[in-house]
């Protein structure tokens, strides 16, 4: 006869195993969601209008020059692969990303737009680098940075604090899509909370109570 704690045990250890690899799972999705280019937001950028951290970010890498524009235009060509087969039904050419993402002039333009947006532009970056990394080990980076672009998005789009050049009675340019809600729990979900770590950390305090013959001592 089988033991009947064997198999609780064992059941026990599969449903722990699967909620360790929830963080992973999650990773993997909110990487999938950044560099395919999945649509989150829509605000003004260096290059126009830009919907995705990705975007955000390569505005600043090619403006900025800190990695070669080779590297910049591998990280957007699977997004702009994507994009190609649903509406057009071609893949785009290697030569034409920059066109395809109007990132001709992005080193003439005006950083204004961006630096009135920081909590976007420095949002964006956490994001992208954290789907990055969380493909070899899920950390905070990838809910730090999606909760840094919410709130550049709330501050601007609920509480009506738009950037001094722009015009407080013309179009509302900043929008969300409700795919930010999905990245939003992959990046909360890509963390790993280890509770035993927790509760060594936090250690139970004993209270020390006076012996008697310490109360009588006082008393006398």
């Amino acid at each position: 006869m089988a033991n009947p704690g064997s198999s609780s045990s064992s059941s026990s250890s599969s449903s722990k195993g699967k909620w360790r690899n929830l963080s992973t799972y999650a990773a993997r999705v909110f990487f999938v969601l950044i560099f395919l280019q999945i649509p989150l937001f829509r605000v003004p950028c260096r290059s126009g209008i830009c919907t995705t951290p990705l975007q955000v970010t390569s505005c600043q890498l090619i403006s900025s020059e800190i990695f070669p524009l080779p590297v910049v235009k591998a990280l957007l060509f699977p997004g702009a692969i994507l994009d190609g087969l649903i509406y057009n039904a071609t893949v785009p050419k290697w030569d034409d990303l920059l066109n395809i993402y109007n990132l001709t002039n992005v080193k003439e333009a005006s950083p204004v737009t961006d630096l009135q947006r920081l909590e976007v532009l420095a949002g964006s970056y956490f994001a992208v680098a954290g789907g990055l990394i969380g493909l070899i080990k899920p950390g905070r980076m990838s809910m730090f940075g999606t909760l840094l672009i919410i709130w550049g998005l709330v501050k601007e789009g609920i509480l009506g604090k738009q950037p001094v050049n722009e015009d407080p009675t013309g179009p509302r340019t900043v929008f969300v899509y409700p795919t930010m809600l999905m990245a939003l729990v992959c990046a909360f979900l890509s963390v790993k909370y280890d509770m035993k770590k927790v509760l060594r950390s936090a250690p139970a305090q004993p209270i020390a109570k006076p012996l008697q013959s310490s109360k009588k001592s006082k008393l006398k």
